[in-house]
């Protein structure tokens, strides 16, 4: 399994913001959906080593987020929901600082390779701080994928793209979920549904559904995956 989380809970005070769930996720895009508050982030803040847990355990790649959390980073990809960037530097150059950091071999090759994925060769020599949004989160999945880590976890990566941009991304996504195992959050019930083969839904910090999403319409009389959700999560 690339990921395993047993029993995982973080305690905020009084607060359980996760309170012990367990799934595994391999190849392919599974969606990792909730209310505002429900886990998620936490969760994944706490796959990627940003946090500790109060309690369970998780494993990436079979290495411990806790014990041998360099060897995690090493194997993980990130793109934060507040995705924050250096926003003085251009975007190539933002490329080759990522790639000095993971010591990447022939990295002029590497940046070239991943501005043809996200589309940004048109604005390669643009400082990160003239970009749009949209083209900004581009730049955040950019150094993401950047290493060629075999987990990705991405918090609402399709945030202020236009409709056009989101076309590009979707299929992106689709294409590394093929041989990589892709944790994706977002509120676009229409995303997941275009992308994702899995989904894990997740309320007040309890895992309330954990299925493919075929057989999870199926179970709910192929309703749409937003009813499914609204369902689970006003409970």
């Amino acid at each position: 399994m690339s990921i395993r989380v047993e029993g995982l809970t973080k305690i905020y005070g009084e607060q359980k913001a996760v309170d012990n769930i367990s799934f595994t996720a391999e190849p392919g895009v599974l969606g990792f959906l909730g209310p505002n508050g429900a886990g998620k982030s936490t969760t994944m803040k706490i796959l990627t080593c940003f946090i500790p847990q109060t309690g369970g355990k998780a494993e990436v790649c079979g290495f411990d987020v806790t014990t041998q959390s360099l060897e995690v980073k090493r194997n993980i990809g990130y793109l934060p929901e507040s995705n924050a960037l250096y926003t003085d530097m251009y975007v190539k150059e933002s490329l080759g600082f990522i790639a000095d950091i993971h010591q990447i071999h022939e990295p002029a090759k590497r940046i070239a390779d991943i501005i043809e994925m996200t589309d940004l060769g048109p604005e390669q020599h643009k400082k990160i701080g003239q970009l749009s949004k949209g083209y900004r989160q581009r730049v955040g999945l950019a150094q993401a994928i950047l290493h060629d880590p075999q987990v990705l976890i991405l918090d609402e990566p399709t945030s202020g793209l236009d409709p056009n941009q989101l076309i590009g991304i979707r299929q992106l996504i689709l294409d590394l979920g093929k041989t990589k195992t892709i944790i994706l959050s977002t509120h676009i019930m229409q995303e997941v549904e275009a992308v994702c083969n899995h989904v894990i839904i997740i309320n007040k910090g309890k895992i309330v559904t954990n299925n493919s999403l075929q057989n999870l319409k199926e179970a709910n009389s192929k309703t749409s995956l937003e009813d499914i959700f609204i369902k689970l999560t006003n409970k």
